[in-house]
């Protein structure tokens, strides 16, 4: 079945361009490029016109009504950096845009085996003489900071002049929205150019920016490949370069017009010698190659990546592209992460959240773990200011990842439903030995992921205490963000829990190896029974009267919010209600203690997890896209399937369909991530133990079946689903243990494994 997203004569209307801005990018995990029109738009429509290098980011303020102590008074920000993408086409003086009188069979293709981004339509001229222009995008996953635009324009009737205007522009604002406080409320110049070069002998132009307060530059090389119809004319040059090339077009006859974009960053490149070299790379091959190398690049990826149902078309199309975004948003060099909205667009300014390890990294761990290695390296490297934040939050000792960032430093203005959320210290430490349980990679645990986990649990022993016998942590948001600032939220202390029990098993093996962090970090026999003590004694609140677990300490308390009898119009509430408001209130954002039902399933029986779940989905908004799919996982845990397909449903598609009418500011990254788990971890009920893969299916009534790939302790396996039987087996590696319900067996090369599929349980 062939990977692609095909949209075919759409609706020319602001809202829908900007939406396909978003679902049209093209990206690689270092450059991203929204999918706007090369030649833009009418002057009345509104575009995020935006292209992206992850990781790099200025600096700006951050206005505080009353700046307390600890308050952070600047943010970081991703850039837009920089616009390659205008090409504007004339012929015999029109200018050929999609927007021209006749224009018709106007399409959009996002081949995701290919990878590459296809628009293209037929346009007729004032005498009614017809051309089909089309414009293929890419953005190298085997030359991160290569982009290119081919443009073909076919003459069907046309004989005239072709005149082509290609733009350079060093340095381009961000997007603004002031009434969402999703995004960016003000406007502002981060980068100014601070050289602009057009070389005549290479037909290369060089322009390099500079940050304003983070001091990093940008350096964008742009040069191109024509057909021989074409010859270079007019070049100008300010902070810009506009370089034409003129010629004649006639009756069957094809014109190619390639045009190349470099991007480099000075976090990662010397940008007087490596701009240079990547040119004379790029000119060694001819574009068809560039193609292929794409193309084999992401037969690796959906080789190991294979995840399909079979009885529902659009979710596959979701499925692929889900996928192919999580790919396409992943840093891949240690000095980067994903953002909430990958490189698509620029909400939530580009910030990495706990999105990142609990809800898209999972993925990565299972299909392509060096890349969920170099997330967490990436964190390693920012874990010398997450010891700083803790220290400014009043932490003694230990590390405190931030809330929002993208080199290190804490991007949250808003504390209680920000910062507070401590939570992401031990979701980066379940990260971290889920990979390790589902690789062994020993290498990545001893070299950066031990430390992590070792300075994340000493922030835990100083910022809780003992009450009585009962080890407690005050003031701290968990997942639920209409629920801020509360004593002992039972996720964050299951969490937490969890992180020190590992951090008590993982001590001896440390040991063993000599770990390096271990003298470095003065660790000692003393402190792991501190973690073990504070652990058996962590407090888990209940509720005896209602037989439930309770969101906090005083959660249960608090008169419930009637949501359903609120104005849909009122959704999201974040937009409606004042925060304090909404704290009175039982109601919850997203999956809370939900959350805790899945991650740490082994924790509770089946009959604990109903009952919670039942009490907390009626008070449940789903205002983050971060809730439906656990509400999905969680049915199936429970047993109630088709309630799981209809979460996962929702879930799902929200950007292709563009349900939280959002999607326009950049793609939900983490719900994405949330749909593999909702297949994988949900429908086909896969857990990772300390010992063995596990596999409890539970299909829903419109699938016939399903099949997916994971990389298993070095193995590959697939698996296939139906309503007869499951059927493993191992492409590569070596023997691995494999759980099917509650049977389990070495599963190798040699021994396929089928076993009856069960309906009832």
């Amino acid at each position: 079945m062939s990977k692609q997203m095909t949209r075919r004569d759409f609706a020319l209307t602001n809202e829908e361009l900007r939406l396909q801005e978003t679902l049209f990018h093209t990206a690689n995990g270092y450059i991203g490029v929204r999918g706007n029109f090369e030649e833009g738009y009418p002057e009345d429509f509104v575009s995020s016109r935006g292209q992206y290098i992850n990781g790099v980011f200025d600096i700006a303020d951050m206005k505080q009504a009353e700046q307390l102590y600890g308050f952070p008074n600047k943010k970081e920000v991703i850039l837009n950096v920089a616009d390659t993408q205008t090409i504007r086409l004339y012929l015999d003086g029109e200018e050929v845009t999609a927007f021209g009188q006749g224009v018709r069979e106007l399409n959009r293709v996002l081949d995701m085996e290919k990878g590459t981004a296809l628009r293209s339509f037929i346009w007729k001229s004032q005498k009614g003489e017809e051309v089909t222009v089309s414009y293929r995008r890419m953005t190298s996953f085997t030359l991160l900071p290569l982009f290119t635009i081919e443009v073909t324009i076919i003459s069907h009737d046309f004989e005239g002049s072709v005149s082509i205007v290609s733009e350079h522009h060093g340095s381009a604002q961000n997007f603004v929205n002031p009434n969402d406080p999703r995004m960016a409320a003000e406007a502002e110049d981060y980068l100014s150019v601070a050289e602009t070069r057009y070389d005549e002998e290479q037909q290369l132009s060089k322009i390099t920016a500079v940050t304003k307060t983070s001091e990093l530059s940008v350096q964008t090389l742009v040069f191109h490949d024509v057909s021989s119809q074409l010859e270079l004319g007019l070049v100008e040059e300010d902070e810009s370069v506009s370089v034409v090339y003129d010629g004649q077009l006639t009756v069957g006859v094809t014109i190619d017009f390639v045009k190349y974009s470099l991007f480099l960053d000075s976090r990662r490149y010397d940008l007087e010698k490596d701009g240079g070299s990547f040119v004379e790379t790029v000119r060694q091959k001819p574009l068809n190659q560039w193609y292929q190398e794409q193309e084999e690049y992401l037969d690796k990826f959906w080789r190991q990546a294979e995840l399909s149902v079979v009885g529902d078309p659009l979710l596959n199309e979701s499925l692929n592209y889900s996928l192919y975004s999580l790919i396409q948003s992943a840093g891949k060099d240690g000095i980067s992460n994903i953002a909430a909205k990958g490189l698509s667009g620029e909400g939530y300014e580009g910030h990495y959240f706990w999105d990142t390890e609990i809800y898209m990294m999972p993925f990565f761990t299972l299909t392509y773990p060096e890349i969920a290695a170099k997330l967490i390296e990436f964190r390693y490297t920012i874990l010398e200011k997450a010891r700083e934040n803790a220290r400014i939050l009043g932490h003694k000792q230990g590390a405190l990842f931030p809330w929002r960032t993208i080199s290190g430093a804490e991007s949250s203005g808003y504390y209680p439903s920000g910062t507070a959320q401590y939570h992401i210290n031990s979701d980066i430490a379940y990260s971290i030995i889920q990979y390790y349980q589902a690789t062994g990679d020993l290498d990545c645990l001893l070299r950066f992921g031990g430390e992590i986990v070792v300075e994340t649990s000493r922030l835990w022993l100083d910022a809780g205490h003992y009450e009585g016998k009962r080890f407690v942590l005050n003031c701290m948001t968990g997942p639920d963000e209409y629920t801020c600032v509360v004593n002992n939220n039972y996720y964050t202390n299951l969490s937490v829990q969890y992180q020190l029990n590992w951090l008590v098993k993982l001590y001896p093996l440390f040991k063993e190896q000599k770990a390096d962090f271990l003298d470095k970090l003065q660790v000692t026999d003393q402190e792991i029974s501190d973690y073990e003590s504070a652990a058996a004694a962590m407090y888990l609140p209940y509720s005896e009267e209602k037989q439930i677990h309770a969101q906090d300490d005083s959660f249960l308390e608090k008169p419930v919010l009637p949501i359903n009898e609120l104005p849909k119009q009122d959704f999201p509430l974040l937009l409606h209600y004042h925060p304090l408001y909404l704290y009175r209130h039982q109601v919850c954002k997203q999956a809370d203690i939900v959350l805790a039902y899945f991650l740490h399933d082994e924790a509770f029986d089946t009959e604990a997890i109903q009952r919670g779940y039942d009490y907390y989905e009626k008070l449940t908004t789903h205002d983050s896209s971060l809730s439906s799919c656990i509400f999905s996982i969680v049915a199936n845990q429970i047993g109630d399937v088709e309630k799981a397909y209809r979460y996962f449903e929702e879930s799902s598609k929200i950007d292709i369909t563009n349900s939280h009418h959002n999607t326009q500011d950049g793609i939900h990254a983490a719900n994405m991530g949330g749909t593999y788990l909702g297949l994988v971890f949900g429908f086909a009920g896969l857990r990772i133990r300390e010992d063995s893969l596990v596999l409890t299916p539970r299909l829903p009534q419109k699938w016939t079946g399903c099949h997916f790939s994971v990389n298993y302790q070095g193995s590959q396996l697939h698996i296939v689903i139906n309503k007869e039987e499951i059927h493993v087996s191992m492409e590569t590696g070596a023997p691995v243990n494999l759980t099917v319900y509650d049977e389990r067996r070495i599963l190798s090369q040699e021994n396929d494994w089928k076993i009856p599929y069960r309906k009832e349980r």
